[in-house]
Parts: structure tokens; sequence; C-alpha cells
């Protein structure tokens, strides 16, 4: 093509390209006395149900962690380069899109900034929220610690020497450019699946974010840091004791999805169950609906994750993996509402 041709097509687009009216929206030049945080925030704080209800934890939570996050920020200034936002500000942006499942649109027009500038610090927030409660939130169990866990499931479930309840659910995401088929899943929907241990207390003890969606639970099991070392013998499990004159390991129970291995139980097949087989599968299907219990409790809360997120592969991934740490950090302190039931 003639090179004088495309030089005046470039002038002429160039020239009906509307041009930029403001440096700052009027709307968003008035953040500081009509955004979210400026305004509702500060009405909340006055209000505890309405602000649980609002940021899916208490003030005195909200505040413990606030302080925690601005540690992080002081080690880490990477997290928050070129920021004006305080971070107080920042975990209420956080918090209010992992809660409501709200876009970043909507946070844009609430919060009144740009639609770039509020998607900015939501990733780095969920990093951050990761680096700061991982040891606390997510400790290896010592012998002792797996000793009460079993101990909680036995009293709860009926269910002996069982020292964690394990499942995958797969989250929606938007599929990534140039993925094929890696993330369509069985249902089919696009996903990337979050493999997760629970407690009888419905706390995750162990997650493993960001596996394919078309991989089986087993295949994920199989792949991930725990299984290696289940296999290598180095998460200080107990060594099998006698229960009612057997002698049993101690077990994560699962479905039929996963396979038998020496510290994973699975229910007999269905067909041609005797009464025994029968009031197994029974119990062990109390001890497993703690992992499902978890999963509804999480997403129920953080409703984030009943929609498709838009975001990229890793971005979902540091949501996921934020959502499941901030469900052992509320659970710990505030407990569990019955609207957290709730779908």
């Amino acid at each position: 093509m003639d090179p004088c041709v495309v030089y005046l097509a470039y002038k002429y687009i160039i020239k009906k390209r509307r041009k930029r009216r403001w440096s700052v929206h009027p709307i968003n030049s008035a953040r500081n006395l009509r955004g979210t945080y400026y305004t509702l925030h500060k009405e909340l704080r006055r209000d505890n149900d309405k602000f649980f209800n609002y940021y899916r934890m208490s003030i005195a939570s909200f505040d413990e962690l606030c302080e925690k996050l601005k540690n992080t920020f002081n080690k880490d200034r990477e997290l928050i380069q070129g920021f004006a936002f305080e971070a107080e500000e920042m975990l209420s942006m956080t918090l209010r899109y992992l809660g409501s499942g709200c876009t970043y649109t909507e946070l844009h027009y609430s919060y009144r900034l740009g639609v770039t500038t509020a998607s900015l610090p939501i990733p780095r927030v969920c990093v951050a929220l990761w680096r700061t409660l991982q040891e606390e939130c997510f400790p290896v169990p010592t012998e002792q610690r797996w000793r009460q866990i079993a101990q909680d499931f036995a009293e709860r479930t009926n269910f002996p020497n069982c020292i964690g309840s394990i499942d995958g659910k797969h989250c929606r995401i938007i599929a990534p450019a140039h993925s094929g088929s890696l993330n369509y899943n069985y249902k089919n929907f696009f996903s990337i699946v979050l493999l997760a241990i629970a407690d009888s207390n419905c706390c995750f003890i162990y997650i493993d974010v960001g596996s394919y969606g078309k991989e089986s639970d087993s295949m994920v099991f199989r792949q991930c840091s725990l299984f290696r070392k289940l296999e290598e013998d180095t998460l200080h499990i107990p060594k099998p004791e006698k229960v009612a004159e057997t002698t049993l390991p101690y077990v994560l129970v699962g479905d039929e999805a996963f396979g038998l291995t020496n510290n994973l139980m699975r229910p007999y097949p269905a067909k041609n169950l005797t009464e025994k087989r029968r009031n197994f599968n029974y119990r062990l299907s109390r001890a497993r609906g703690k992992v499902e219990c978890s999963f509804g409790i999480l997403t129920n809360k953080w409703r984030i994750l009943h929609r498709p997120m838009n975001v990229m592969e890793e971005v979902a991934v540091s949501i996921i993996k934020a959502c499941c740490i901030l469900h052992n950090f509320v659970r710990v302190r505030d407990g569990i509402r019955f609207e957290d039931t709730l779908t």
C-alpha cells in the first residue's frame, strides 16, 4: 500500500479521535466528599451488624487485618508502589469486591475512581493477604494438632482417626486467551481447581489452587505438594493406633474420585453393599461432608466465587487463595453466622 495513503489515513483517524474532555471526571473528582470510603465506610463503623454484612467481618477483625497489611506494605514497598491509597481504603475495596462479587466497574462508580485505578489494588491486596496470613491461617500441623483434629472428627462425625476431609471445587473463570480446552471441565464451563482439606470446624487445613479445570480431583491431588509429603512421610502424622481391637491408620477421607492410599480413605462402591459397608459409607460421608460445608460457607461469604472471574489466570489464583485465607481468618475470630450458610 502507498505509504502516503497510510499516513493520511492515520492522520484522519487521529484527528477524528475523540479528545479527552477532563483530566479527572467530575464524578471522580468528588471522591473525597461522596466516595464510599469517605462516606458509607465511616457510617458503617458505627453499626457492627451492618459493617459485618458489608465487609463480611467484624470491625475488630477489619482493624486487626488492616494493621497486619500495613506491616506487610511497609516491609514490601513494591506492593504499593505508585499508589496514593491508604491501606484501609485498599482493604475496603478488596473486601467489597470479594464479598459482593461486584465488578471493577461497580467499584469505579461507588468509590469514585477510574475503572483502571479501581482495579489495580485488588490483585496486590490479595497477594499481600496471602503473604501476611499464610503462616497464621495455614500452619503445618504438628502430631498433637493432627490428634486434636482426629478427636474432633470422632466426636462430631463418629469416624475415628480422620485427619481431614478432602475435595476439589471448580472456580469459574472466563476462558484465558489461547488456552484451548485446558480449563474446560466436565461440568461444561471454564474453571481452575481449588483442592482443599478441611477440619471438622469447617476451617481449611491445606489448599492447592491453580490446576486446569480439565484435571480430575485425584490427578490434582497426586500433583500437589501435600501428596509428595504424604509419600515421604514428612507431615508428622501419628502412627496407626488401635480402635476397638483394630489397628487403624490416620487418614484423609474423600469421595469416589480419589484413589485409595495408605492415608486416604474412600467409600465402598455402591453396588452390592453389605450392612457393614453401608454403615461405613454413611459415617465416611458424614466426615467428608465437612469440606463440602466449608466450600458452601466460603462461596456464600465471598461471592466473587459465585460468578466467572474476568481476570488473568494468575490474578484469579490470588483471589481464590485470598478468599480461603479470609475464610479461616474470619471463622476463627467471628465464628459463623446463619446467613453464611444461605445461598
